[in-house]
């Protein structure tokens, strides 16, 4: 498993893997209820370089996005999924709505969003851009998400 790493420990790992010449990607997401499309979008996401490093919402910043009813589970139940997920190499939990911070931070060699993302629109495409580095979308493979999902638990069991 590839436990869940504070900002400090991701800078250090990202300052050791510079000086290796590794590729390191980013992404970030609240991770909700996974599905395939989760899991697809993130073996797609590693195949662009050498590490991936997730940056995953906390609970606070999901409520704050999407509501009082999310997120369904935990921060650290979702963190221990994803830091399980093969292609993940890194994980760390930010509490801002978007993860600027993070990613300036960080300054991953490749920021990646899905495709329902314009480039021009994804947080923190100035700073990766401005340090050499590449902002790319990845295409879903299907139309799955978790608010999908949600409203397909509720219509079968409503009765």
């Amino acid at each position: 498993m590839n436990e869940l790493k504070s900002l400090e420990e991701i800078k250090s790992i990202r300052k050791k893997l510079k000086s290796e010449n590794k590729k390191v990607v980013f992404t970030n997401g609240c991770f909700d209820l996974i599905h395939a499309g989760h899991v697809d979008y993130l073996s797609k996401a590693k195949a662009l370089g050498d590490v991936l490093i997730v940056g995953l919402n906390s609970d606070a910043s999901i409520k704050r996005i999407k509501g009082d009813k999310r997120p369904i589970l935990k921060e650290d139940e979702r963190a221990f999924i994803i830091s399980n997920l093969k292609p993940v190499d890194y994980i760390t939990i930010f509490e801002e709505d978007t993860p600027a911070e993070l990613i300036e931070e960080i300054i991953p060699d490749i920021l990646v969003k899905g495709a329902d993302w314009s480039i021009e629109n994804i947080i923190g495409r100035e700073v990766v851009e401005a340090n050499g580095g590449e902002v790319k979308t990845i295409e879903f493979i299907n139309d799955q998400s978790t608010s999908k999902i949600i409203k397909s638990i509720l219509n079968k069991y409503k009765n």
